[in-house]
């Protein structure tokens, strides 16, 4: 079975920010770079950055991982009236003032203020440090920032353009489930199964019960659908004839197939095929076997 091509960051995100020239940098070796000793007491982080939670429990790893080998890769900051602010590297700093380091190794860089939030932005996304609000916001920051469609955003980043869209719709979200997401008491696959519930008391209380009875996003789906279809419910309800033998092993070759689960339905005058993914990337990876 062939497998899904992976996509990696795009090349052209530079292309859309014309000014953020160099920025490559951000994803590359330090080599040419002065690293230089800072005290850690002069370095703060940068209040405009997009990412906003840091889970504390990897904090406490990653200060262990700094008390046996160091800081490894250097914080990269700017200097400003207060110090130097953090660019890239805040869960660096953050571990290192953890465990009482005195001193951290940071490369010094010189950026416009108005490059901030870009540079820091890019890097978080880079880096694969956003949670996936924090990631929408930062797509859209970059759609109305720069005036650039999804589809141009997704091949600058190297994401499907469906994936880009999903993510955002996330921001349509009641904002008490976008604070659960954040807080990662839900996922963001969670997240879009309620989406087709207008966002109100209902969203808010869905998602509690799904902390409290700790349900799985199939388990979500399938109770936004009977919310959303009740009829349906009923006619699942009222179906249970055995199903026919012929079906069931067209169901069992296009799974072999597919590599996944398929469910074929057959009524009075016309039928239905489903199809199970995973992941934004076993989509792909089945539209690709069925375009073939």
């Amino acid at each position: 079975m062939a497998k899904a091509k992976k996509r990696g960051l795009g090349k052209g995100l530079e292309a859309l920010i014309p000014d953020m020239i160099g920025l490559s940098i951000m994803e590359e070796n330090v080599h040419g770079e002065r690293i230089q000793t800072i005290d850690i007491d002069k370095i703060h982080p940068n209040p405009d950055q997009p990412r906003k939670n840091f889970d504390k429990e990897s904090i406490e790893e990653l200060s262990n991982s700094i008390k046996a080998h160091g800081i490894i890769q250097p914080i990269i900051a700017v200097g400003d009236s207060e110090g130097y602010m953090i660019i890239a590297g805040e869960r660096r700093w953050r571990a290192a003032k953890n465990i009482d380091l005195k001193e951290v190794p940071c490369i010094i860089k010189y950026y416009e203020g108005k490059q901030l939030l870009e540079i820091s932005l890019i890097e978080n996304l880079q880096r694969k440090d956003l949670n996936v609000i924090e990631e929408a916001r930062a797509y859209r920051y970059l759609i109305n920032k720069y005036n650039v469609t999804q589809e141009q955003l997704s091949e600058a980043l190297g994401k499907s353009r469906s994936y880009i869209a999903n993510i955002l719709r996330l921001l349509k979200l009641d904002e008490r489930v976008i604070d659960y997401i954040i807080e990662e008491k839900i996922s963001g696959g969670h997240g879009r199964a309620i989406l087709s519930i207008e966002p109100n008391e209902n969203q808010y209380k869905l998602a509690q019960k799904i902390i409290s009875e700790n349900l799985s996003v199939r388990q979500v789906e399938q109770l936004v659908k009977n919310l959303t279809n009740p009829v349906e419910k009923d006619k699942q309800q009222t179906k249970s004839k055995p199903k026919d033998a012929f079906l069931i092993e067209i169901e069992k070759n296009l799974k072999s197939l597919l590599g996944t689960k398929v469910n074929i339905t057959k009524g009075a005058k016309k039928g239905k095929i489903e199809i199970e993914y995973y992941n934004e990337e076993d989509l792909e990876r089945i539209i690709n076997l069925l375009s073939r």
